[in-house]
Parts: C-alpha cells; structure tokens; sequence
C-alpha cells in the first residue's frame, strides 16, 4: 500500500496523487492538514527520505516568517514546529516499502515504487 501525505488545494500533490492513479496504485491519502502526522511519524518520514527535519519546512509560509525565520532549532525542534503549524511540511510526501519521496517535481515519487 502506498501513501500520500496529501494538500488539495496544492497544485503539485493534485499532480503527484493523479500519476500515482495513474500507475494502478493502491493509495491511502492522508490529508496531513486534518489528520496531522504524530511526532514519530514525522521522524520516520525524516528518516525514510534521508534529510533533516528543517530540510521539510516550507520556508515561504507565513507561520515559518513568523514563527521560526532565523532561528536555530534542533531537528527535534523542527519536528515539533510540524506538529504544532502542518502547513509548515513540504508536500507531497509518498511512502511505500519503507521508502519515501517528495513530490517535487511529481515524477520524483515514481523512484520509490
């Protein structure tokens, strides 16, 4: 089963969660912004795409200026700042066999199926 950390209203995760129907996957989509991922979650998500935590804060939101811009945070930290404000996570993020990828560009998901 794969699944999708999903945005409806971001343009990208429609266009990654149209090519994974696409290929027949079988999908679970996570609307993160409703169902948010659990600090472990997120941890594994890290882990999974072999990147620090601040490496998946999307630094154009306003929650990121006002919030954290120019600040130093440990990953947990960051992790934590996820939980608290999810529109801070990039989007989309696909998991499958223990793999993850961020759809950005959307085909970059196709490397993990």
């Amino acid at each position: 089963m794969t699944r999708i950390f999903h945005n409806p209203r971001c343009r990208k995760s429609r266009e990654t969660l149209s090519l994974l129907e696409s290929k027949g996957e079988m999908l679970t989509v996570v609307e993160y912004l409703k169902t948010v991922p659990s600090k472990e979650e997120l941890a594994d998500i890290v882990e999974m795409l072999g990147i620090k935590p601040m490496d998946l804060i999307r630094k154009g939101e306003t929650e990121y200026k006002e919030n954290f811009k120019g600040k130093d945070l440990s990953d947990e930290e960051w992790i934590e700042a996820m939980v608290a404000f999810p529109k801070l996570i990039e989007r989309p993020i696909v998991i499958k066999d223990g793999k993850a990828a961020i759809g950005r560009p959307p085909e970059k998901v196709l490397e993990i199926l």
